[in-house]
């Protein structure tokens, strides 16, 4: 099920992209349960710190999420239509800094 991409990679980069592989390719799909943090070491051969490293990144992207006790979970896709949450506050920054251009402009252009 888990493939190994790039051997040059560290242990929990390794781990990350197999599990984005997997998730890209559909064999994981939301609301899927993640193997064990002792599975997944066991599986990749690396320490169970490693395994928490890549499963917080994960989290960080936003690619799974985590319940205390009952495991890790591959999170659902965002709509299609809806924007990330990064994408909204670029967005949201974008049109602060083109209102606060236009009141610079406004206030360069009434002076003259």
């Amino acid at each position: 099920m888990w493939l190994m991409t790039d051997q040059f990679a560290q242990p929990y980069q390794r781990i990350v992209e197999d599990v984005r592989d997997q998730i890209r390719l559909g064999k994981l799909r939301p609301g899927h349960k993640l193997p064990s943090t002792r599975e997944l070491a066991t599986h990749y051969g690396v320490a169970h710190g490693t395994v928490q490293r890549a499963l917080a990144e994960l989290r960080s992207a936003e690619l799974i999420y985590s319940h205390q006790g009952k495991g890790s979970f591959v999170r659902q896709s965002p709509d299609e239509g809806q924007p990330s949450s990064e994408v909204q506050d670029l967005q949201r920054q974008v049109a602060d800094l083109t209102a606060r251009l236009e009141r610079v402009e406004q206030a360069l252009f009434h002076r003259t």
